[in-house]
């Protein structure tokens, strides 16, 4: 890769370096093959499901998206909701799943079933009615669920025989899909669960008739007519969900329990199946475990908060013995549990990876959250991760794949044993050189970017460029995490990245310390973090300060220059939430309470009201097609910015969505920003 390509097109048509990386790991059993996913060649951007032998390190290509498909992929709706909702941009096979012999794999192409045998390395499709979506293999290797418009289905591989299992009963039912809240905040992206032997399943039946419809239209081409969606705004009704067993014989057992949140469905040998619920205001969980045959649950856990409880990934579930894994509330840390004990001390253990007979696979972080690391927890708790970075593992037998972030290097490395897996990611043109910091009272931590080749005694204007809510965290001893700010530091910034009270990886209190107050806990965390900032680098010119940020950051944006015009000259604003009320259910309420209990609440957060104090240029940016956080958003603050008589540029995104848009928008988005700030800090 030559440096005669701009950093902004290529970060753009390289989805952000990840086009060629591989990903999407699993290892079999025995630990002697390990799966993923890359493109068949290294100029293709299509992925094709790869294997690696571990005992002589060579790969395999076992399904390449070009040979299986003649046509242009042509995705089923329900396929394009549900990579929305996973912020998936990749091309060709983007998800696939095993028997648990790892002998059988299924995926969708287009719409289409596949399925292939490992041993073998035939790959076939199954002829399907077409619309295929979330095809799983059973455990057992002999069949393939998959959902086609609202019905589960189930296809027999030795016979071929296709028949439904689970059909609509009703215009706005479906079976077998995650509903949207469930999918956009539960990190729950599926709707069935295979039972071990392959012989029944649970199904989440979704009836989305409660759910209040919006309509999202495409103003650049009128002709077109507006799409419907079912969006379960703050204080409204969610979709109703239940459960069901069905049977291969057509058996049908609705599971006896109503709830408010399904958050996850566990089904393995070692115990019944765990169902998992949140109340609406999310300070009760409770996993309950299922009778399969009657539909009878009994509670098996309880947990609550005060704020609110957190939903965890990779649990709860059963280890092979029959003790529950769970991640809970211990002090200040989120621990690992199993069966009465709670195993670990000093970490916050972010999510359960692997769960064999002797061990547990955990990542957490322990004192620096910028650093997230592996260990094993059986007899005593083992870093299994070396070197400052952020990792993660994924676990077969003895074989143990290791994925690894560094400052010291691009993208992340995947390792096992003496093996790497190559990468065919772009090597970017440029190099972070982020100054990891501790700043303030509150020992926020945020990461310092200079441009390359600064001369000390020069005055920068300054850029922060913030996440800064819940859920996400800017600040990773990663180098990916910092190419956009080191670009935009290269256009003569200092550009300072903070994360504040909220963000994760440094326990409860810290976390709920924004309940209720997102506009003061942080943004004070901005204003903290920079002049703590400008206390260790006299270089940094407090009198022509911006703020930017997408999604979250955005509404920080745009916050910052509403309430702190002092403090910031100019803000760029991208897909800002600017009324609470228009956000969804699970997210909102669980930060902002209900809007009806707490209207004041919603009022002092939101940014509608605060369009007459506007007095910096602001730019705001929104893509049309949003469906997380809709154009409306932008809208109404640009309308009542303008009944108040203040200036502001919006920029709509024609036909982009809350991901990244296109490889020339997405380029010309960064170069006009730069243009922006530059004027309005001169």
């Amino acid at each position: 890769m030559g440096n005669d390509i701009s950093f902004p097109r290529q970060q753009a048509r390289s989805q952000r370096f990840t086009v060629g990386a591989p990903r999407t790991f699993a290892v079999s059993p025995d630990g002697s093959r390990v799966f993923f996913l890359r493109p068949a060649t290294a100029t293709s951007r299509a992925n094709g499901l790869w294997e690696l032998n571990t005992a002589t390190g060579a790969e395999r290509l076992l399904a390449d998206p070009a040979q299986l498909l003649t046509d242009p992929e042509d995705l089923p709706a329900e396929e394009k909701a549900r990579r929305e909702r996973t912020r998936e941009s990749g091309a060709g096979i983007v998800g696939y799943a095993l028997s648990k012999d790892a002998n059988i794999a299924s995926f969708a192409l287009s719409g289409r079933l596949f399925v292939a045998d490992l041993a073998t390395g035939e790959v076939r499709e199954l002829p399907t009615g077409g619309g295929v979506v979330d095809p799983r293999v059973d455990p057992t290797g002999q069949r393939v669920a998959y959902v086609t418009r609202g019905t589960l289905r189930v296809v027999e591989l030795g016979s071929g025989e296709d028949f439904a299992v689970a059909q609509p009963d009703g215009e706005d039912v479906t079976f077998g899909l995650a509903e949207f809240i469930a999918a956009e905040e539960m990190s729950r992206y599926r709707g069935y669960w295979w039972e071990p032997n392959g012989t029944r399943l649970i199904a989440a039946r979704v009836d989305n008739a409660p759910v209040r419809r919006w309509y999202i239209a495409d103003p650049a081409n009128p002709a077109t007519p507006a799409t419907e969606i079912a969006y379960p705004a703050a204080g409204t009704d969610n979709a109703t969900v239940s459960l069901h067993v069905v049977s291969l014989d057509g058996t049908f057992v609705p599971v006896l329990l109503e709830f408010d949140y399904l958050n996850d469905v566990h089904w393995s040998s070692g115990g019944a199946p765990l169902i998992t619920t949140q109340t609406r205001d999310q300070r009760t969980r409770t996993i309950h475990t299922l009778a399969p045959e009657t539909g009878a649950v009994s509670e098996l856990a309880v947990e609550t908060d005060p704020v609110w409880v957190e939903v965890t990934d990779g649990a709860p579930a059963w280890t092979s013995d029959g003790r529950l894994v769970r991640i809970v509330h211990s002090g200040d840390e989120y621990a690992l549990q199993v069966g009465d004990d709670v195993l670990t001390e000093g970490l916050q253990v972010r999510r359960i990876l692997d769960i064999a007979d002797d061990s547990i696979l955990v990542a957490a972080s322990a004192d620096d959250p910028a650093q997230v690391h592996v260990y094993s927890v059986g007899s005593s708790v083992e870093q299994l991760s070396t070197g400052d970075g952020v990792h993660s593992a994924i676990r077969g037998g003895d074989t143990v794949v290791h994925v690894s972030s560094s400052l010291d290097w691009y993208g992340s490395k995947a390792t096992v044993g003496s093996h790497e897996i190559e990468s065919w990611a772009e090597t970017p043109v440029i190099k972070a050189s982020p100054r990891l910091l501790t700043l303030g009272e509150r020992n926020l931590r945020a990461a310092l970017l200079l441009p390359t080749g600064h001369v000390p005694g020069t005055k920068l204007p300054v850029l922060m460029d913030p996440y800064g809510g819940p859920h996400a965290q800017r600040v990773l001893s990663a180098q990916n995490a910092f190419l956009a700010s080191q670009w935009l530091a290269d256009q003569g910034f200092a550009v300072l990245v903070a994360d504040g009270r909220g963000t994760p990886g440094r326990g409860l209190a810290w976390e709920r310390s924004i309940a209720f107050d997102f506009a003061g806990a942080t943004l004070e965390d901005q204003v903290d973090a920079l002049q703590a900032a400008a206390a260790l680098e006299p270089d940094l010119d407090l009198t022509r300060v911006a703020i930017r940020g997408w999604s979250y950051g955005g509404y920080l944006a745009a916050l910052a220059v509403l309430r702190r015009p002092d403090v910031f000259h100019a803000g760029i604003a991208g897909a800002p939430v600017t009324d609470w009320r228009l956000y969804d259910t699970h997210y909102t309420e669980r930060y902002l309470g209900h809007p009806d209990d707490k209207p004041e609440v919603y009022d002092s957060n939101s940014l509608i009201a605060d369009a007459d104090k506007l007095s910096r240029p602001l730019m705001i940016i929104h893509g049309l097609a949003d469906d997380n956080v809709v154009a409306a958003h932008t809208l109404r603050l640009s309308s009542a910015l303008l009944a108040a008589g203040r200036p502001h540029t919006v920029l709509p995104l024609s036909g982009v969505t809350h991901m990244t848009p296109q490889e020339q928008v997405a380029e010309n988005l960064l170069l006009l920003q730069v243009d922006f700030l530059k004027q309005s800090l001169s």
